[in-house]
């Protein structure tokens, strides 16, 4: 343990999201004490959690979707060297460690969340969590989804009232600064700062790691995205208190990286909205413009959330960050379309394209010559809006692949679309027992990791796994602390 007189319990844990939750409580079921650290104040405790509809990639409570590890090894991470990643067809205890550190989503991880996701729904739903299948804002859907019931702020609300009556401690407005170690390289606790500028030591015989990305650190933003991060902004409050402490603090210790540091979970919002996640997942059915006035995505190259993100990123990268959705009353006959816009914000509206042109100031030669174009090459053909139809356009580049409707009936009307960053991919990589590994390959005694902080996605965002991520990680992590904290593990 740190040096006597500091407040100490048996596991700490950094972060009050679902990941930290969901630790906090397995840790004391685990037979631990537990000091739970948030920074947010308890009026916004939660983290990202609290803002999100938490949207599980589960066809029920106890299976997980049929494509689940196969998306996660389709992102597995670049071009990997066929020589390491062979030992991953061992057994992980024989894995050499410079495969256990590499920087990729490894099976075993990924098996074991699935394994475990199940499972920790029905441990949830044994604290007051009911879930249920759920109604998303795709209009096009390539997995089902569940969620829990009223969201994630129903999870944040259910689970502190539990933390308290277990027991657990939280120091709310209270920011991790840096991990400590003992003399054999044991991670005894941490160091923090309380409001008031009150520095504080937080002693235990184990610290879960669950304080979430860097995606409101625009210093880190920066250095790991480069200078376009400028135009990206938070998807949520909560993630503005996402500002990476626990991620540098494990590098610092020589935690191995992983997850993509590069990249960022992408979701297209409209950026005059300041409500939580004012998506807008209706470009599908229009056509998407940057400042210039022209197109330079499809817009429409299969299921919208198999695509969305891909096609966001590119939005990032026009000029300014943004991009326009361009539609026309045809939309009225895609059914329920408004449930793919979520922002507060109306629609722009112009009975004519020169008049939507100079509400957008965009050059309106230029738009019209980008629909002339488009309608030209739009063909006749049966519209399916719930599904992608293969109605695409011909002879322009880039294409449409479904839904290519000219853009003919007035009014016309535009949503502008700026990337938003959900959270960050980079964080740090785990064993299935969420430890953390350091960069040989091995467990730094005492340090766990869970939900954002754990880098598991690579170039594309395996859909609805986030929270689920925290949840279960977050469950194992305690349960390995408080097993530590009983002397069961070295």
């Amino acid at each position: 343990m740190v040096t006597e007189g500091v407040e100490s319990a048996d596991v700490i844990v950094v972060g009050g999201g679902i990941a930290g939750l969901a630790a906090a409580l397995s840790a004391r079921e685990g037979g631990a004490s537990v000091i739970l650290v948030e920074r947010a104040p308890e009026a916004e405790r939660g983290g990202n959690t609290r803002y999100t509809e938490a949207f599980l990639r589960m066809k029920s409570v106890a299976e997980v979707a049929d494509d689940f590890e196969a998306r996660f090894a389709a992102n597995a991470g670049g071009h990997l060297d066929p020589g390491l990643t062979r030992h991953c067809a061992d057994p992980y205890a024989d894995w050499p460690g410079i495969v256990r550190a590499l920087g990729f989503a490894d099976p075993e991880v990924v098996a074991a969340f699935a394994a475990a996701a199940g499972p920790t729904l029905q441990w949830l739903g044994g604290h007051g969590i009911s879930f249920d299948l759920a109604s998303t804002p795709f209009l096009t859907l390539s997995a089902p989804r569940m969620a829990p019931v009223g969201g994630g702020l129903a999870m944040v609300e259910a689970l502190y009232p539990r933390l308290a009556a277990a027991g657990v401690q939280v120091h709310y407005q209270t920011t991790m600064q840096d991990l400590v170690q003992d003399e054999a390289g044991r991670v005894v606790g941490i160091r923090a700062v309380a409001s008031g500028h009150r520095a504080l030591v937080l002693g235990g015989r184990s610290v879960v790691l669950a304080c979430g990305g860097f995606q409101g650190n625009p210093e880190m933003l920066a250095r790991y995205l480069g200078p376009r991060a400028l135009l990206l902004r938070p998807v949520a409050r909560g993630g503005y208190y996402n500002k990476g402490e626990g991620i540098a603090a494990a590098l610092r210790l020589g935690a191995a990286p992983a997850g993509d540091f590069g990249s960022y979970h992408a979701e297209p919002v409209d950026p005059r909205s300041g409500i939580a996640e004012p998506a807008v997942f209706a470009f599908p059915y229009g056509i998407l413009v940057n400042r210039a006035g022209r197109r330079f995505c499809d817009e429409a190259p299969g299921r919208v959330d198999a695509t969305y993100e891909a096609i966001t990123r590119m939005i990032w990268a026009q000029p300014g960050g943004i991009g326009y959705m361009i539609f026309d009353a045809g939309i009225e006959d895609v059914p329920r379309w408004r449930v793919a816009v979520r922002s507060d914000q109306p629609p722009i509206q112009a009975a004519s394209l020169g008049a939507l042109a100079a509400a957008l100031e965009l050059p309106a030669e230029t738009l019209a010559s980008t629909v002339a174009a488009y309608n030209a090459a739009c063909r006749p053909g049966t519209f399916t809006p719930l599904a992608p139809d293969g109605l695409a356009t011909v002879g322009l580049d880039p294409p449409k692949s479904n839904f290519a409707r000219p853009l003919d009936s007035p009014p016309f009307r535009a949503l502008p679309i700026i990337s938003a960053n959900v959270f960050t991919f980079g964080g740090l990589k785990v064993t299935p027992r969420a430890e953390v590994l350091n960069s040989d390959g091995d467990a730094i005694p005492g340090l766990y990791a869970a939900g954002e902080v754990v880098g598991l996605y690579y170039g594309t965002y395996t859909g609805s796994t986030s929270v689920l991520k925290g949840a279960v990680f977050g469950r194992i992590a305690g349960a390995e602390g408080a097993r530590r904290a009983r002397g069961n593990r070295p």
